[in-house]
């Protein structure tokens, strides 16, 4: 039996169609799901849209639309894009899915029956956009410290779930897991900002809109945001309170749930203590990624400075974008993007560094040999550092995939790549192609860069799917193995450009 390996993103709030930085989640989510596969395991991967709460229902009046009618144009925008991504997601879900809305009542049952939630009346201040409640204290300059918009004052029935139950085993268990929460500046942030001050029992229904799953036992409540949202990870995969399914056994705990940093609260301090209150098993790891800033700066509406993905793909091609993504937004910390930025790396990259070997060493391979190439094993010390790049290849990003250093374990792929390049410099070909007696050594030069180029693409899929079909059809050779072989037979077909160059 295949390894399994699940892995969850955030389900995107059907509020406005997502951003270029709200879609980095989706394609990070993706190479990764694409790399374990790669490797030979079974995976899972899940994401899909949160369609409940009272800015759902505020926009869906302003536009003359039932909740349900909007959330079915929103959500079908963010599949569009994250189809449009080229992601390979195995389910994607919405929270507005019959069976999600029935176990998230059972739950909510099970914790008031179980004495984990009380009905009590909340007062205090409300963001709106944040679909949260805060404190006199824990305000900003009297607006929300999450986003920094107004507040509003509220006062209703709700229930509230006992946070402060499960604070100390929450604590015991991050500080026992130490891969739990990571980068560990996430961890710092949540262990000092939130849970050693103290946790404040959490408001789980509201009362002042019915946008939402009823309460069964008091159906005048609607399921507060957070816990349906947050419970779509089970309820997906076959979790109910009274039967788990075996796809429920088979995939959770998660492997690894990916969120944006805005969100690690509910996702660190909430999610793991819904789930020890089920009496679940955690996640492995949640992983809160950086943002994706525009010229240095959150990218905003009201601003104007948002990018969305359907745009740049237009513009760039979808590989080139997921590229961009992949490789300049740091483990832990935000990246940035504009159009200048975005053809400086296509062109500093995919072109100067992917395009040109691929195509010159195919050009070279039909000008010298009508493109048959055999390893006629004509082999110079020089030789030796290039092979050892290309056995070393999987172990170096498979290492750097384990440590979620994505953007590294793309430069591990073209560190081959230059190699290969100046590999092509120090052997000359074209100078070996003038003396006859020289054809095997050019034979055996050529076979090596086909096979770097062969190994790289394999390599290369997962981040650039199209990308590494296209170098594959080029090369006509579909040998899988991540390690460098010694008798192929390569008939490769003419070159046609992977990427080009792209004036500013």
């Amino acid at each position: 039996m295949k390894e399994k390996f699940s892995i969850f993103t955030a389900i995107a709030y059907t509020s406005a169609k997502p951003h270029i930085g709200n879609t980095y989640e989706i394609v990070l989510a993706d190479a990764i799901a694409r790399f374990k596969r790669l490797l030979g395991y079974d995976v899972y991967f899940q994401t899909g849209t949160d369609e409940h709460g009272e800015k759902i229902a505020t926009k869906a009046m302003e536009i003359g639309l039932t909740c349900q009618e909007y959330c079915d144009n929103i959500s079908q925008e963010i599949k569009e894009i994250w189809d449009i991504m080229d992601t390979t997601y195995d389910k994607f879900v919405r929270t507005t899915d019959e069976n999600h809305e029935k176990v998230v009542g059972n739950i909510f049952e099970k914790l008031l029956e179980q004495g984990d939630i009380y009905l009590g009346n909340y007062e205090g201040w409300y963001c709106i956009p944040c679909e949260s409640f805060f404190t006199e204290s824990q305000l900003k300059d009297g607006k929300c410290p999450d986003c920094g918009r107004e507040v509003v004052k509220k006062s209703e029935e709700a229930y509230f779930f006992k946070m402060s139950k499960y604070q100390k085993r929450l604590e015991d268990y991050i500080d026992s897991h130490p891969d739990f929460i990571e980068p560990e500046s996430r961890k710092n942030e949540i262990m000092n900002n939130f849970i050693k001050p103290g946790l404040l029992d959490l408001c789980v229904s509201r009362t002042s809109f019915d946008w939402g799953v009823k309460v069964p036992s008091n159906p005048k409540h609607v399921v507060y945001v957070w816990l349906d949202a947050l419970t779509n990870y089970i309820t997906n995969i076959g979790y109910d309170t009274d039967k788990t399914t075996e796809k429920f056994h088979k995939y959770w705990p998660a492997d690894l749930q990916i969120i944006g940093k805005d969100i690690i609260r509910f996702h660190m301090i909430y999610w793991p203590i819904f789930l020890m209150a089920l009496d679940l098993p955690l996640p492995k790891k949640i992983f809160g990624h950086p943002w994706l800033l525009m010229n240095e700066d959150k990218m905003s509406k009201s601003k104007g400075n948002v990018l969305y993905a359907d745009d740049l793909v237009k513009e760039f091609g979808v590989d080139a974008i997921r590229y961009y993504l992949l490789h300049e937004i740091p483990y832990g910390h935000d990246g940035n993007i504009t159009n200048d930025l975005i053809i400086d790396r296509i062109n500093a990259d995919l072109a100067n560094v992917l395009g040109n070997l691929v195509n010159r060493t195919i050009a070279m391979a039909k000008k010298y040999f009508d493109g048959h190439i055999e390893n006629k094993k004509e082999i110079e010390s020089i030789d030796s550092e290039l092979i050892s790049l290309i056995n070393h290849l999987k172990e170096n990003i498979t290492k750097r995939m384990d440590d979620l250093e994505i953007g590294k374990s793309l430069d591990e792929i073209f560190e081959l790549l230059r190699r290969s390049n100046k590999y092509i410099d120090e052997t000359m070909p074209w100078v070996l192609a003038k003396d006859n007696d020289k054809k095997n050594r050019l034979a055996t030069v050529l076979y090596h860069l086909l096979e770097s180029i062969r190994v790289s693409a394999i390599f290369l899929s997962p981040y650039l799917p199209n990308t590494g079909i296209e170098i594959k059809r080029q090369l006509n050779q579909m040998n899988q193995s991540f390690e460098f072989q010694e008798n192929l037979i390569y008939d490769v077909l003419e070159p046609s450009p992977i990427f080009q160059r792209i004036k500013m």
